[in-house]
């Protein structure tokens, strides 16, 4: 194991029990933060579909 390995691990475990620098994320936060993202790419992704689908429909109903 490195010594930067080791750093990294225990700067985590440190951010876990709430004693990080200021701001610095839980590992629970971080996933949460992951979660959201994902979530956020899917729905913008579901409302462009909706967005082409509601111009398609407009310019049918229009014929």
């Amino acid at each position: 194991m490195s010594p930067e390995g080791l750093r990294g691990w225990v700067n985590k475990a440190k951010a876990d029990c709430g004693q990080g620098r200021p701001g610095e994320l839980t590992s629970a936060e971080r996933e949460e933060l992951k979660r959201l993202r994902r979530q956020n790419a899917e729905q913008a992704k579901t409302i462009e579909v909706l967005r082409k689908a509601a111009v398609f429909f407009a310019k049918e109903s229009d014929r």
